[in-house]
């Protein structure tokens, strides 16, 4: 059969997912009775209840006698490592974005790689249909970024089509018929070469192994392209490592391919196509595959640094192993050492003694989905505050920078700008008008600038701006930015908050927690209204007397808590302090418990 192989890249919310649902069901992959869901390819919980793609996963089509093997891919930038392995798996792209907001960062970030890797983009401008969109000005915007990318002439005169994913139509024309997506599969077809691959046929077998994953039946689960050579189900194989080191030689006990939204065995796995093999127990990802006369690996495609680290420690605080099972840093280890296998642009190391480590990635929201399916899985760790990758370069520190890409209301664009070109030391790059009411601002920001910088933002915008960022460049160091300006409620003894304590507190700032909730002694319960810490006690009751008179009594009515997301506690945090994270719980507390302890440290520091 006729084979194209292609990934769906685009930035966060523009409608890959969508795109994917609309070609499997017009494709025939459904029958006509078959009990559809939303948003198909998003199968992890997490993806549906954030409603963003976060593994990129293959699928399978049909059209018109050509298999076309559909690569759905994440869109934000913290998960830009699967994009990268990705690329190497297909020979072509369709590049989506919305013709409201035009490219954006993560658009920019993943269309670099491809167009280095020499694919040749399909350009799809998606939701035309909605009242702001501008298709015009969205293409324009496309080949400018193009070229800006030193795209060579054939990757300039790309084709590109006009679509509504949700209403499930594609046209070259932006008056076409608007009937279904039969133009998109047809210059897929035409558009995207069959794999190089298939010329290999009568080598011997060689794959790059792209993604990772376990199954409780075949154990683990190698999924990449067939670069060469034809291979059997019984063959007895090697894995070799990007420098050409022997790993183990193993039986192929399965093999499988993408048909669909399942998987399914097949007999013989042949050059070109995307399939999953199994009967491995050392092999892992940008690692080769290989027959057992071959020497050489396949080069991996190099996945772009970490930029940012968090301190994963066991849970020490009074309330430990009340909630989870897995409480021991010996199981928190062996968690992340797998997790690094199979997440690419995820580093661990062991800090000294043991009972910590450094985990390095990509982002704070990359790192709160880690720590999310962790604590699902009954973790329960101790988080530190985020810490920047810093890099020596000819004697020189230098620092990540990220471009950030805001669209904001046009009232509230004076108070962005001051934030991250003063205190956060960005560099306004652009400025414009967005149309209706809304101003774009692009601006080179130090990582360390952004941490915690979101919750700001949404307040200075009133929840109305938007925020994307990326991974632009290093540089050398930006020199201090101040932290959080406002000091921490602190308890200063352990028990259960009584609803009058908290009440007669209020006016000393606002609280994460609410009455009849477990306190201990250093546990963080609110913002405190000034710049210092202060020590306060939830505990304390009313003093009743027996005499009554009328009036005496009021009633207690508590302001509703903050309550803050895994995300925005890390964020929030400072350098001293820690994220308790339970099955159930998510609690902010000092590094040290002990006040003593906390006092002889802070003038240590």
């Amino acid at each position: 059969m006729d084979l194209r192989n292609i990934a769906i890249i685009a930035h966060v919310d523009h409608g890959k997912t969508t795109l994917v649902d609309e070609l499997l069901k017009q494709s025939g992959t459904y029958r006509e009775n078959q009990a559809t869901t939303e948003r198909a390819m998003d199968s992890n919980d997490l993806e549906r209840e954030r409603g963003i793609t976060i593994f990129a996963k293959p699928t399978s089509v049909e059209w018109k006698g050509t298999r076309i093997n559909i690569v759905d891919t994440p869109g934000h930038a913290d998960f830009g490592g699967e994009v990268e392995r990705i690329l190497s798996m297909v020979d072509g792209v369709v590049l989506l974005v919305d013709a409201a907001e035009g490219p954006m960062p993560q658009t920019k970030f993943v269309t670099s790689k491809a167009l280095a890797l020499g694919l040749r983009p399909i350009v799809v401008l998606n939701k035309v249909d909605k009242p702001d969109a501008e298709p015009d000005r969205a293409l324009n915007e496309v080949f400018d970024l193009f070229a800006s990318l030193d795209a060579d002439d054939d990757q300039l005169d790309f084709p590109h089509l006009y679509a509504s994913g949700r209403s499930g139509w594609a046209d070259a024309e932006l008056d076409g018929p608007r009937k279904d997506l039969a133009a998109l599969f047809n210059l897929v077809v035409r558009h995207v070469p069959p794999p190089r691959q298939q010329k290999h046929q009568d080598e011997p077998f060689r794959m790059l192994a792209t993604t990772l994953g376990a199954d409780p039946f075949m154990g683990r689960v190698l999924t990449g392209r067939v670069e060469s050579g034809k291979l059997k189900v019984g063959a007895t194989v090697q894995a070799l490592s990007r420098i050409g080191e022997k790993i183990e030689q193993f039986r192929v006990t399965k093999i499988q391919a993408f048909r669909g939204l399942a998987q399914q065995d097949i007999e013989e796995a042949q050059a070109g196509d995307i399939v999953s093999i199994a009967g491995m127990t050392k092999a892992t990802v940008a690692d080769t595959i290989c027959a057992l006369a071959v020497e050489d690996p396949l080069p991996a495609q190099p996945i772009d640094p970490p930029t940012i680290t968090v301190t994963f420690g066991i849970n020490d605080s009074p309330l430990a192993g009340r909630d989870g099972k897995k409480v021991q840093s010996r199981v928190i280890r062996e968690r992340l050492m797998k997790e690094a296998e199979s997440n690419v642009a995820i580093k661990v190391t062991d800090t000294p003694g043991g009972e910590a480590f450094e985990v390095a990635g990509r982002g704070e929201l990359q790192m709160g989905v880690l720590i999310e399916n962790m604590r699902r899985e009954g973790f329960e760790l101790s988080i530190s505050r985020p810490q920047v990758v810093f890099r020596e370069l000819d004697g020189q520190q230098m620092e990540p920078i990220e471009e950030v890409t805001i669209d904001v209301d046009d009232e509230y664009s004076g108070a962005v700008i001051e934030k991250i070109t003063g205190s956060r030391k960005g560099d306004l790059i652009e400025m414009r008008q967005a149309g209706a009411g809304k101003t774009r601002i692009i601006a080179h920001v130090p990582s360390r600038g952004l941490i915690g910088y979101h919750g700001e933002f949404l307040t200075d915008t009133r929840g109305t701006g938007v925020l994307n960022r990326v991974f632009h460049s290093w540089a050398p160091h930006k020199g201090a930015i101040p932290g959080r300006r406002q000091g921490v409620l602190i308890s200063m003894e352990n028990g259960t908050s009584v609803a009058y304590a908290l009440w007669k507190l209020e006016d000393r700032g606002k609280f994460f927690i609410g009455a009849q909730e477990p306190v201990y002694q250093g546990m963080i319960l609110g913002e405190h209204s000034r710049d210092n810490d202060l020590e306060v006690n939830p505990l304390k009751g009313k003093q009743l007397t027996n005499v009554r008179a009328s009036g005496t009594d009021e009633a207690v009515r508590l302001t509703t808590p903050v309550t803050l997301t895994l995300e925005q506690a890390i964020a929030y945090i400072d350098d001293d302090e820690l994220v308790e994270v339970t099955p159930n719980a998510i609690r902010l507390r000092k590094r040290f418990l002990d006040p003593h302890e906390r006092k002889r440290q802070s003038r240590a520091g």
